[in-house]
């Protein structure tokens, strides 16, 4: 009788966790941040807390986690609002080499030695540290490469094609640079880009937006393209 009881139980508890990771999107199933990863692993304790005593009342695991997805759901919601709990829970990339040189500073506050580092180069295919660009290593731990050769060429092209000229303030910036999100100015990027609020006023409305309430996501590339998401009204 128990082992029917363990049976449907884990049959339960499998469509229970199917059901919540669905609930709390699909970056859950792909590269997890240390937010995530923290619910995920908490989510993956109680689900066995059940399984392993029959004699525990089923609500003893559901209630908790089903706390646990509500709680997520509720932070990612107000991060979605406000950048600065954004970053304190995702965190934000860090720079690890500009222009083909180490930031040792930045490897030391990540405790990144040079091995990790070494290890996904390697996945990138890179073979010399003076032929990158730029290398992030994002929220989620993966390293994100951008090789010179790939970048100054691509530059070159585009420049021809649509005559604008690489912004130098973004150059070792994070590529594209967030500019509005959700309808909120990021003054601290413009500073680095050198521009202003009026300059961005007015490339929006070009963009067919009156206000930056009317903007959802705004971006500009180090060519100086700007991207421009509205608001559905």
């Amino acid at each position: 009788m128990e082992i029917v009881t363990i049976f449907l139980r884990t049959i339960i508890i499998y469509f229970v966790v199917f059901l919540v990771l669905r609930i709390m999107g699909k970056r859950e199933i792909g590269k997890l941040s240390v937010f995530d990863l923290v619910i995920s692993i908490m989510i993956a304790e109680i689900a066995v807390f059940v399984l392993e005593d029959a004699n525990k009342p089923m609500s003893e695991g559901l209630v908790p986690i089903f706390t646990l997805v509500l709680i997520q759901i509720m932070i990612a919601y107000i991060s979605l609002k406000n950048d600065t709990i954004r970053k304190w829970f995702e965190g934000k990339p860090s720079l690890l080499i500009r222009n083909g040189k180490l930031d040792r500073d930045e490897m030391k506050r990540q405790r990144y030695n040079l091995d990790d580092l070494m290890l996904q180069l390697r996945s990138n295919q890179i073979t010399n540290i003076e032929d990158v660009e730029f290398a992030f290593l994002e929220t989620n731990g993966q390293l994100t490469v951008i090789e010179k050769k790939r970048q100054e060429s691509g530059d070159a092209s585009e420049a021809g094609k649509n005559n604008r000229h690489p912004l130098p303030g973004i150059r070792f910036e994070i590529l594209p640079v967030p500019l509005i999100m959700d309808g909120k100015v990021n003054d601290d990027n413009l500073a680095k880009i050198g521009k202003t609020r009026f300059w961005l006023k007015n490339q929006i409305q070009e963009k067919g937006a009156s206000d930056f309430k009317e903007v959802f996501f705004c971006t500009i590339d180090h060519r100086g393209n700007l991207y421009v998401d509205k608001k559905e009204k």
